[in-house]
């Protein structure tokens, strides 16, 4: 739950425009729990801090963008141009090398700049990158703007692609088991809501763009509510226990790319006791504060 929840433990939440901050505050246990990128909370474990994955964020939600005028037109017209990522310890940074590998590309035919994802769509928009691969809504803005395009979205060359994971430290795990059990379910119910019905109008998630915009995010809820409902597949929020066939995977690509210096085991930094059965968990979403009344929406 959260300061805007009907009911439950009211978790305070901080906002983070780059990853290297993030860690340093996980780390030195300034918070006890983050939504991260997932390769970055593997070197973490791997580095010996003690955290653990205990459920995803989200499935999907990030794109490859070039600019509106451009005549990147497919994957290996980026070659000899520059592409901003959020993190070298990201999936997205993994996608690139896996697709460059793919379509015979050698290590630096693309330049990969980390930037923060806040900054990439002003980066586009500057021409000081020829493109951007991040999660939304930053992919989404530069196309409400004018200046940027969708070249490909990576569900589409990375099926049920996984960004953020929710990253616990060990010491909440292991001392306040119902609480990080409370917050996954409830990061859970609220997934489960988010997709119940963007098959049948997606009112949750035109309601959660109002919610998210104005009090979490501090972005428009236009911007949101495009993202959440122009394409309601362009991200989910269900099957969201961590698959360990996909970190496997996640991990082989890592070491191979020299992110990860070794194989660790899927126990080793995942914790998957905490993912609970979707069907029991209450959906305490039916009114959110903050909204206009029924008449008006």
């Amino acid at each position: 739950m959260s300061q805007h929840s009907t009911s439950g433990t009211q978790f305070q939440a901080q906002k983070f425009t780059d990853f290297s901050s993030m860690k340093e505050a996980l780390t030195a246990r300034v918070i006890d729990a983050t939504f991260m990128i997932a390769p970055l909370a593997m070197k973490l474990a791997s580095d010996g801090v003690p955290v653990k994955i205990c459920y995803l964020g989200h499935r999907d939600g990030s794109a490859l963008v070039v600019h509106q005028d451009s005549d990147i037109r497919s994957f290996a017209d980026l070659k000899g141009k520059t592409v901003a990522i959020p993190s070298r310890f990201s999936n997205q940074n993994l996608l690139m090398y896996r697709m460059m590998k793919r379509t015979g590309m050698q290590p630096g035919d693309i330049v990969l700049k980390e930037v923060p994802p806040p900054e990439h769509p002003v980066s586009l928009a500057t021409r000081s990158v020829d493109g951007y691969i991040v999660g939304e809504p930053h992919c989404t803005k530069a196309e409400m703007e004018g200046y940027g395009r969708v070249l490909v979205e990576m569900k589409d060359l990375w099926p049920d692609f996984i960004s953020c994971v929710l990253v616990v430290r060990q010491e909440v795990i292991d001392g306040r088991r119902p609480l990080v059990d409370e917050l996954v379910r409830g990061i859970a119910a609220s997934g489960e809501w988010l997709d119940e019905d963007r098959r049948t109008g997606a009112r949750n998630r035109r309601d959660a763009a109002v919610i998210v915009g104005n009090h979490f995010y501090n972005q428009k809820p236009e911007l949101l509510e495009r993202v959440l409902t122009k394409d309601l597949d362009r991200v989910s929020y269900t099957n969201l226990i961590p698959p360990r066939e996909s970190f496997e995977e996640i991990m082989d690509l890592s070491i191979e790319a020299g992110i990860l210096p070794r194989r660790m085991s899927f126990e080793s930094y995942c914790d998957t006791t905490f993912a609970p059965d979707l069907e029991t968990v209450d959906m305490p979403f039916d009114r959110l504060p903050g909204l206009p009344d029924d008449d008006s929406r």
